[in-house]
């Protein structure tokens, strides 16, 4: 089960990490898959600083949770991945249901649910 977990969880790592380096390298092509239109020069800087870092954090606490099978790191892509829930239903509730509203909830609720299995079961510190 553990292993199983690890290497799920490394593949949510190896998800996240591959689209943060992508918002690094074409913030403008990433962007736009993602409906977000930066404005000049300073919004690419935006959208590569502030979704890279998104995503390549979330990328290094899932894999150092998978790696040492630690609960304690995972709690960092799991809280960040449950705010951008989050603000995708509250999204929902003011903005209303858009034809591609929920395919990035369905991914977002994916990972949550396998970072919290594998919080629930890595190791945790004692104390």
């Amino acid at each position: 089960m553990q292993n199983a977990l690890r290497y799920a969880i490394g593949l949510v790592g190896i998800l996240m990490g591959l689209i943060g380096v992508g918002f690094l390298l074409a913030p403008a092509k990433l962007g736009l898959a993602f409906y977000i239109e930066p404005i000049g020069s300073q919004g690419l800087a935006t959208i590569r600083a502030d979704f890279s870092g998104f995503f390549i954090g979330a990328s290094v606490f899932a894999f150092i949770g998978a790696w040492t099978r630690k609960a304690q790191p995972l709690l960092v892509p799991m809280l960040l991945v449950c705010i951008a829930l989050f603000g995708r239903f509250l999204s929902l509730i003011f903005d209303g249901m858009g034809p591609t509203a929920l395919p990035p909830m369905i991914a977002e609720a994916v990972m949550a649910a396998l970072l919290y299995a594998g919080w629930r079961n890595f190791e945790k510190p004692r104390g």
